[in-house]
């Protein structure tokens, strides 16, 4: 497993929670905490942007990806909105997460609440060069369901 060292700077509204970390030694993902200074309720169907308190220095050529915790979504339907919401190297401000609840009751966050993860992957941007064809496959254009249930 390799390791990227990457800057954290820790907002005012972060003091005196649990920094991001990974729960364990083969996690993926680092949880990310609520740092609302209210509880914010989400109703069913709504959404909510969410505070971490944080803002990182992704080095060129990385990303990170804001990625749902399956125990919310599958316990309470909540899950990341835009989801992976992807944090580009270049962006410093702070890392807030959009937050919905697809389930059939209320949702409370509490503060210090781990809410979603961050997952940080190396990106590789592509050159379009235009052509009047592309090369066919077997699959070819078969779309959404082309393989049956």
């Amino acid at each position: 497993m390799s390791e990227l060292k990457v800057s954290v700077k820790y907002l005012g509204h972060h003091k005196g929670l649990t920094k991001p970390q990974y729960q364990t030694p083969g996690a993926a993902g680092m949880d990310l905490v609520a740092a609302n200074e209210q509880d914010i309720i989400i109703e069913p169907g709504k959404f909510a942007l969410v505070p971490t308190g944080i803002s990182l220095e992704i080095p060129s050529g990385f990303e990170a990806q804001v990625r749902p915790r399956s125990g919310l979504a599958l316990n309470y339907g909540i899950t990341v909105l835009n989801s992976p919401g992807t944090i580009d190297s270049d962006y410093r401000g702070e890392i807030k997460v959009i937050l919905i609840n697809l389930g059939v009751e209320k949702y409370i966050i509490s503060r210090g609440m781990r809410i979603a993860q961050l997952v940080v992957n190396q990106v590789t941007r592509i050159i379009l060069i235009e052509s009047e064809a592309i090369m066919q496959t077997e699959r070819n254009t078969g779309g959404f369901g082309h393989t049956g249930v």
